[in-house]
């Protein structure tokens, strides 16, 4: 198993961790969570030895073969194809030793050496290679393509593929989904699943980690707490023991100011000595809980449209696409005041093609694009990343924006708008250039957010951002009154602020009439269909028995969901009603009272939620398992 024992660490004069432990047993799946800041990346540094511990031992069996995703190689001259391959080093070790062996002539040794190449694989290293980088969106004539040649994001997904095809009994994939798009993401989560060995992730999409993990390392305060489960259940174990946390701490304060005034009262007078000795020893030994820190540092808006024309943009017989290359044809579509569409399709279909055009960045090649008089666009896209004046701070750029008849604030107000985005002291000072891609992205919402855009054009907006940055987002998101247009893969985000879609694919574009889960479950679908081993083939229609059987588990799976979002509804107002009543709960035997019947009722919610998501699981098995039965191979005759 991978054991972490009493680890201590500094980064530089900072404690980032103190007696640190977490065991991960082998064929276990975790993911790591925290706040931006608290030690993800150094902790799975430690994992792979790049860091050493000032005090405590890092423990996992000699033979493990250990692969991780790096987020910072080189831009490299090799193929695409080539570079993926050389994750697999031994495979790479094998064919330079053949080469040798041929070069010498040496029969015996070539005879060893291709038995070690058959052992490794390495007959059918290319089409494992392949099938990587086809799941995660490469097409076929970018094989050859050298690393060097993609853009940051692309080589990011390339760094990806070399470490899945990388043999491993022990992965580490450091933030996985940032820079995929919805379809590879799903073709990530099926190889995950199938991942034979220990895996750790760090994510910040939580239904990838719902579908992928059952265990989640919390880190916090220089320690790592384990949960069982994937991220929903971490959430709501961790809700309650805040709860709990809360009512202690409320308790603990009260004692302490009863002990502190008797302390003040009698400090003076011989005769109460003593007692106020023992109180003081008393007050040194008491473990005072922490107060609860769980609100998100996170409190920001999106300025609301004082104007909205009708319809805000339209598109005629619209043909869209670059250098005279067509990508979307006939492209007719209009946008109204309070619209909020999800825009889905395969990767290369032509999404962001139709998003810039829609954000005034991209005019047609024929047709026509209108917009209405009041129908400022705020447009987000990875590429306004990179085009920030990495010279100057938030506050600079707020006031460059400003300049530029954007809305003007006291100094006090920018400080203060800034702080909901997370950008507080000496953060709101620091030049862009000293940002993280996460602080990056967080400063283009901001200076978006403030514009009272008309429509929100968001182009993947949640790369790079942490889980709690995501809510943030989502909430301010389902509160701005102006239409939404959304390119995302986190289907959390597209849940929660979208109730309508388009789909780009086959060179058009037109509204998609399924839901989302609709969408999400034929692409499952092809991806099963799609890892079908060569020379066999199956039904090309899955029985009647097993259609049906599919269509009652998904109803009962939506009922499920339903029944799960209420009972989440009642846990969570019981928890508001436990932490206002546990003050008072030490009052009179009334107000005690009713805090164990308040009690009783958050351990009833929760039981509640608990069997329903125990139940939805057991679809979910079941959904499953039609899928891999729909897929699994079936002899030629």
């Amino acid at each position: 198993m991978l054991e972490v024992q009493e680890v201590t660490l500094h980064l530089g004069e900072r404690l980032l961790f103190e007696r640190l432990s977490v065991v991960v047993h082998p064929g276990h799946k975790a993911g790591v969570v925290g706040r931006n800041g608290v030690g993800k990346s150094t902790f799975f540094d430690l994992l792979r030895g790049r860091v050493a511990p000032e005090e405590g031992t890092v423990l996992r069996p000699e033979a493990w073969r250990v692969a991780w995703l790096d987020q910072n190689v080189a831009p490299s001259p090799r193929p695409a194809v080539d570079f993926v391959l050389d994750g697999d080093r031994r495979l790479r070790g094998i064919e330079k030793a053949i080469a040798a062996a041929e070069t010498a002539g040496d029969d015996v040794r070539l005879a060893h050496l291709y038995g070690d190449l058959e052992d490794a694989g390495g007959y059918d290293a290319h089409a494992r290679a392949g099938e990587i980088l086809d799941g995660l969106g490469f097409a076929a004539a970018d094989f050859r393509k050298p690393h060097q040649a993609f853009s940051g994001g692309w080589r990011i997904r390339l760094n990806l593929a070399r470490a899945l095809m990388a043999p491993s009994d022990l992965l580490l994939l450091d933030e996985p989904t940032n820079h995929l798009d919805l379809e590879a993401t799903l073709w990530l989560e099926s190889w995950v699943r199938k991942y034979p060995g220990t895996l750790l992730t760090i994510a910040h999409d939580r239904v990838f980690l719902d579908k992928t993990v059952q265990q989640i390392v919390h880190l916090e305060s220089g320690q790592a707490t384990a949960y069982a489960g994937n991220y929903s259940a971490f959430e709501r174990q961790r809700a309650e023991a805040l709860v709990r946390q809360a009512a202690v701490h409320k308790k603990q304060q009260l004692r302490v100011r009863e002990i502190r005034r008797f302390v003040d009262r009698f400090r003076a007078k011989d005769s109460k000595a003593k007692q106020v000795q023992s109180r003081l020893k008393a007050l040194e030994r008491m473990d005072l809980v922490a107060p609860v820190l769980a609100e998100s540092p996170y409190r920001f808006a999106f300025t609301q449209p004082r104007k909205i024309s009708n319809p805000i943009l339209q598109l005629d017989d619209a043909t869209l696409g670059y250098d005279g290359n067509a990508v979307l044809k006939d492209a007719t579509l209009r946008l109204y005041p309070g619209d909020r569409i999800g825009v889905l399709g395969a990767n290369g279909a032509g999404k962001t093609t139709l998003l810039r055009c829609l954000a005034g960045q991209l005019a047609p090649q024929a047709g026509r694009f209108d917009r209405g008089r009041h129908s400022a666009v705020g447009y987000f896209a990875q590429h306004q990343l990179e085009s920030l004046n990495l010279r100057l701070s938030p506050l600079a750029q707020l006031a460059a924006l400003a300049e530029a008849d954007g809305p003007r604030f006291t100094s006090q107000a920018a400080l203060d708008y800034l702080g909901g985005w997370g950008f507080r002291g000496e953060d709101a000072s620091r030049p862009a250039a000293t940002f993280s891609g996460g602080e990056k992205a967080r400063l283009v919402l901001a200076l978006l957010a403030c514009q009272a855009p008309a429509v929100l054009v968001l182009d993947e907006p949640t790369n790079h951002l942490d889980l709690e940055m995501r809510e943030a987002l989502a909430v301010a998101l389902q509160q701005y009154t102006g239409a939404l247009l959304l390119v995302s893969h986190d289907r959390q985000l597209l849940r929660q602020c979208v109730d309508a879609f388009w789909l780009v694919a086959g060179g058009a574009v037109q509204p998609y009439q399924g839901h989302l889960d609709d969408y999400l479950a034929g692409h499952t679908g092809t991806i099963a269909r799609s890892r079908k081993p060569a020379g066999s083939r199956k039904n090309s229609q899955p029985s009647r028995k097993s259609a049906q059987s599919k269509r009652r588990l998904e109803a009962r799976q939506r009922r499920l969901e339903a029944e799960m979002e209420r009972h989440t509804r009642a846990v969570r107002a019981s928890e508001q009603q436990l932490s206002a009543a546990a003050g008072a709960s030490a009052q009179s035997s009334t107000a005690r009272e009713e805090y164990a019947q308040l009690a009783k009722q958050h351990e009833q919610a929760l039981a509640s939620a608990q069997r329903a998501e125990q139940a939805w699981l057991g679809v979910q098995e079941a959904l499953d398992q039609l899928e891999r039965d729909a897929s699994a191979d079936v002899p030629a005759t």
